[in-house]
């Protein structure tokens, strides 16, 4: 009877850290959606002086320099080994540089309600490029979990975001790019996962992101910082700390404890958040549609982030 007993502690021990793990890696997921989706109302405000490109570009070099301060203090490593550094400027180009950029400039083209109908899309790109690459076929439970995401998106913007236009095909075509390649991100970097600290991988990869949007906006958008108002500074500030610094932290730190279709999903809340944000930020009441939508993304997201058996990955 001693001898069971032994074994069934020593067997429930991994299953504790495997539960640990998933609600870590939940939490992580989840304060990354919030952090993104409060940085709407404040890009909201600092686009009003600072050009979007340039915001993005000066924030992330902003959050590089800090997070390779911590990365220093916290004594970890910043060297990056030779074999390392294509995927480290693939995953900085595709996590930031494609998914920032992307997104932001198919707001050319698209109102903001389709530009992230298509944008979040992207945990459905995870869950299907997730089998082939880590063999992971998708489940019922990880498929009603998108589908409940992306009906929550759909109630938030409303059926008038699946009406497009042929004059919408740039942005249609951006959008789907940049959910795409963050999607492929995303699983291959669950794939061959890079061997360095949470900062400094955060660091490198932001740093590597920022500086094509940074060139880009200085060229084409002349950005004039000494006319931001003090809230403008502000809205910086909360971008390059919080938005291109922590919430990229906590990104990647998810991205490893979860499933890549789990953490995919955990995203879908970005939006909710955002245009719940935007909305209290205007003095606007609480709608209807937001909260059902916040009710759908966040049954999607508990459904999602309960482990995937082992019997879902193909031979």
């Amino acid at each position: 009877m001693l001898a069971t007993n032994r074994g069934a502690t020593g067997a429930s021990a991994p299953s504790r850290a495997a539960a640990h793990r998933q609600l870590v890696g939940a939490l992580c997921v989840v304060f990354t959606a919030l952090g993104w989706g409060l940085n709407w109302p404040a890009t909201k405000l600092l686009i009003v002086t600072c050009p979007p490109m340039s915001a993005r570009g000066f924030s992330g070099l902003v959050a590089c320099v800090l997070l390779f301060a911590l990365a220093a203090v916290s004594r970890e490593t910043l060297t990056v080994a030779r074999t390392d550094w294509g995927r480290l400027v693939l995953g900085g180009l595709l996590n930031v540089t494609v998914w920032m950029g992307g997104t932001t400039a198919s707001l050319r083209w698209l109102p903001a309600g389709q530009a992230v109908t298509l944008a979040y899309t992207m945990p459905i790109w995870v869950c299907l490029l997730a089998w082939p690459v880590l063999q992971e076929r998708p489940t019922i439970r990880q498929v009603a979990a998108i589908a409940m995401g992306a009906t929550g998106i759909i109630v938030l913007v409303g059926l008038d975001s699946l009406a497009f236009q042929r004059a919408d095909a740039p942005g249609i075509a951006l959008a789907l790019l940049a959910a795409i390649l963050f999607a492929f991100s995303t699983v291959y970097g669950k794939m061959r996962p890079l061997a360095l600290p949470p900062l400094s991988l955060t660091a490198w990869q932001v740093g590597i992101g920022s500086i094509p949007l940074a060139v880009f906006g200085f060229i084409f958008e002349a950005p004039d910082f000494a006319a931001l108002t003090t809230f403008g500074w502000a809205a910086l500030a909360y971008t390059a700390a919080i938005s291109m610094g922590l919430c990229y932290v906590l990104w990647f730190m998810a991205r490893s404890r979860l499933s890549a279709p789990a953490a995919a999903t955990g995203t879908l809340l970005t939006p909710v958040i955002g245009v719940i944000a935007s909305a209290l930020a205007l003095g606007d009441a609480l709608t209807w549609n937001q909260l059902i939508a916040l009710g759908l993304v966040t049954m999607g997201i508990v459904l999602a982030s309960r482990p995937v058996a082992a019997a879902t990955r193909t031979p």
